[in-house]
């Protein structure tokens, strides 16, 4: 199973257990003890939705960032030392 398969599944078994919190809610009433099931319910939903979007940014494809080229002419004086290069010097004709 894909993790989003398994993340649908989860949401699934969610649901379920709050329509189940919900009818336990109307018989046994208001209580502590259901209030605090219905608030842990609801926690489990939200961290849910925080996986479900982290997943959903992995596995969109990165873009590296563009880099921009300026059609300006460079500047002459970057290639003075351009004899260390193994270009040759500029006075004398390679061999």
């Amino acid at each position: 199973m894909s993790v989003h398969d398994d993340l649908t599944s989860v949401q699934r078994a969610l649901d379920d257990l709050l329509r189940s919190v919900s009818r336990l809610e109307q018989q046994l009433g208001d209580g502590l003890e259901i209030r605090r099931v219905r608030i842990d319910a609801d926690h489990l939903r939200e961290s849910v939705a925080l996986m479900r979007e982290v997943s959903r940014d992995q596995a969109a494809p990165q873009q590296p960032p563009l880099v921009t080229i300026s059609d300006a002419p460079y500047d002459i004086s970057l290639w003075t030392d351009s004899d260390d290069e193994g270009l040759g010097a500029r006075d004398r004709h390679a061999p």
